[in-house]
């Protein structure tokens, strides 16, 4: 009996030993994760799944916005993100990550424009602009990391693919802060067509896209997929190219004010 209960002692030690070195450490999630190592998905991002983020006001979280440490190195969060600009190097995260809980509480999405940075408020939104292409996309700041010296922010899988560098795991970026007083300055879309299927919204956004060199956007509502042309930021160049659309094939095509 006597060694039964320090059988049963030793072992309620161990499992308890365990236990703590398993979830005590905010630098070592290796438990957290189903998948060992990062990986892309199995498919290409769609190009409703591309779109910049839409700039909106937001509630800052408190608790992500408290001094951190992670592996022993301290960070602090900046408190207001206006005017914040700098170029470093980006990377993206992906499949291991998915599904999981972001630093304020969202759910992570591969496919979603989102990203991480070490110390802007979060949520928050930035402009990243690949500096080899210039090519550029606007994320929603809603994660913490990347934790290593030589990267600045991490993205999420669509928006490194609609910057080119998913296949190169990194590139150079340049990425500034938008708040709601740089977002008006967004005015004029141009809707101009409408449809059930996703497939020829998006041959149709392509087509778009080469011939009036502006981007686009598609808005699902109601199984109803929605193609905008813009933003243009100038009045005059939004009602040319209305007046073009017009008198082509897209006579329903009109003019919006807000996305």
């Amino acid at each position: 009996m006597l060694t039964t209960i320090k059988f049963f002692s030793i072992s309620l030690i161990i499992i308890t030993l365990t236990a703590c070195s398993s979830s005590g450490s905010k630098t070592d999630h290796s438990s957290r994760y189903s998948m060992r190592h990062d990986s892309a998905p199995l498919r290409p991002p769609t190009q409703l799944e591309m779109q910049n983020a839409v700039v909106t006001a937001v509630t800052k979280s408190a608790s992500a916005g408290r001094p951190y440490t992670v592996r022993g190195k301290g960070y602090t969060p900046m408190l207001d993100e206006t005017g914040y600009s700098e170029e470093g190097i980006a990377s993206w995260y992906g499949r291991k990550f998915h599904g999981y809980h972001t630093s304020n509480g969202e759910v992570y999405d591969m496919f979603a424009m989102t990203a991480a940075h070490k110390t802007l408020p979060l949520p928050s939104f930035v402009k990243v602009t690949n500096t080899s292409n210039g090519k550029s996309v606007i994320v929603r700041v809603n994660d913490r990391g990347p934790f290593h010296d030589d990267r600045l922010i991490d993205l999420s899988y669509s928006a490194a693919y609609k910057l080119g560098y998913y296949r190169q795991g990194t590139a150079r970026v340049k990425i500034e802060a938008i708040t709601m007083a740089d977002s008006t300055l967004r005015l004029s879309y141009i809707q101009v067509a409408a449809g059930s299927t996703l497939k020829n919204i998006e041959a149709l956004a392509y087509t778009l896209r080469q011939q009036y060199a502006l981007p686009t956007s598609i808005v699902e509502k109601d199984n109803i997929y929605r193609l905008r042309l813009g933003p243009i930021k100038d009045a005059e160049q939004a009602q040319q190219v209305l007046d073009k659309l017009k008198q082509n094939q897209f006579q329903n095509a009109f003019l919006l004010y807000s996305q």
